[in-house]
């Protein structure tokens, strides 16, 4: 990026934006991750034993980790079409799938308590989307996802109980250290998914009036204008959301449970590859809710994209599930490869290759607007 150029083409709230996805944003969390798997290796690692894995590693294996990466896809193909679905078809698949990887680059490289929503609003704002559409797109996006959790985390715990949050936690045993987190994050993720709910479809100038009261107090007085801006994105949004009809609300959470079940299947398809555990429906369906629960704790992470904290996490999560601490180790790498690392390696491609048009069509624009003055 040239940085000169930058500051002539946007102002300082845009360039901030752009800070928060340069590409030197991935060196703390990869030096993160690998410092941690190097740790790991050291501590619990048995190359003798991957050796073993490696050598009985089989076609079956393969066809497991081909379906890992097949999911993959999938997920980010779930995401591409909800945004075509919240964009009324504003953006080609290729521009679809393009600005997920840069969404998902910019979750990568922040914390996982933040997330990738500020970078949302300044990217599509660049697309040429309405200052409305563009907080349709992004808040809704966050009610989805959050009513994806809400919704579905107490149906699994009335089938699976509370072993669902870790290896044999029973009846109110469960309730220390990480039990007491997991409750901690679904009432914080609920509070606020209520929140932009209420405000979206019941009374969106209340929740503007509550976020600048919010704001008006000590430390949090800095954040005023952030939370003046969502304030009136919500307005913006809410009538836009309101004239919906409902396929739009069900195409658009159909491609939400979609994205965020094959962020957890792909990690079923993994273990199934490495270890024993039995493909059975009921048996993978209980792995299925451990992982979305370990997700929820993830998702309060203060490192950028869980980095090093998500590795350190998988062991403790799947005991039960992983033969030794090689496996975890093995297939915990191998998990964050797909799914995080190749989102930071893309989106180092991607990213200034879309800087770089959208200075080239402002300077097109502005060659022209010269010429029609002369």
């Amino acid at each position: 990026m040239n940085s000169p150029i930058i500051e002539n083409e946007f102002n300082e709230e845009q360039q901030d934006a752009l800070k928060s996805i340069r590409i030197e944003r991935i060196i703390l969390p990869v030096l993160i991750g690998i410092g941690v798997v190097i740790y790991l290796v050291l501590k619990q690692f048995n190359i003798e034993e991957f050796w073993e894995i490696m050598a009985d590693a089989s076609a079956t294996t393969l066809f497991w980790v081909l379906t890992a990466v097949a999911i993959l896809v999938l997920r980010h193909l779930a995401y591409a079409f909800r945004l075509k679905v919240l964009s009324d078809g504003a953006f080609s698949w290729k521009k679809c799938i393009e600005l997920i990887f840069i969404w998902e680059f910019s979750a990568a490289v922040s914390p996982t308590s933040v997330g990738g929503s500020a970078v949302a609003f300044f990217v599509l704002a660049q697309e040429k989307l309405s200052t409305a559409k563009t907080a349709t797109i992004v808040l809704y996006t966050i009610v989805l996802d959050t009513l994806f959790f809400v919704g579905s985390l107490p149906l699994l715990f009335l089938l699976f109980g509370t072993e669902m949050i870790r290896p044999a936690s029973e009846g109110v045993n469960f309730l220390d250290g990480w039990g007491y987190y997991f409750i901690f994050a679904y009432l914080l993720m609920a509070t606020y998914g209520t929140l932009f709910y209420w405000g979206l479809f019941r009374s969106p100038r209340q929740i503007k009036y509550l976020l600048k009261w919010v704001t008006s107090f000590g430390f949090l007085k800095k954040y005023r204008p952030q939370a003046e801006e969502i304030g009136d994105g919500i307005i913006l949004a809410s009538a836009d959301l309101k004239s919906r009809n409902k396929r739009f609300h069900f195409k658009a959470f159909a491609a939400t449970v979609t994205a965020w079940s094959c962020r957890f299947l792909l990690l079923n398809a993994l273990i199934i590859a490495f270890t024993a555990v039995p493909v059975e429906f009921w048996t993978q369906f209980k792995l299925y809710a451990r992982l979305e629960t370990m997700f929820v704790i993830i998702a309060f992470s203060p490192t950028p994209g869980g980095a090093g904290f998500v590795e350190i996490l998988f062991n403790g999560f799947l005991t039960d599930y992983m033969e030794s601490a090689t496996y975890s180790t093995m297939i915990s790498t191998i998990w964050r490869i797909l799914t995080y690392y190749s989102y930071l390696l893309l989106g180092a491609i991607i990213i200034p290759n879309w800087i770089r048009n959208l200075l080239n069509e402002r300077a097109k624009k502005r060659v022209a607007k010269q010429n029609t003055e002369v």
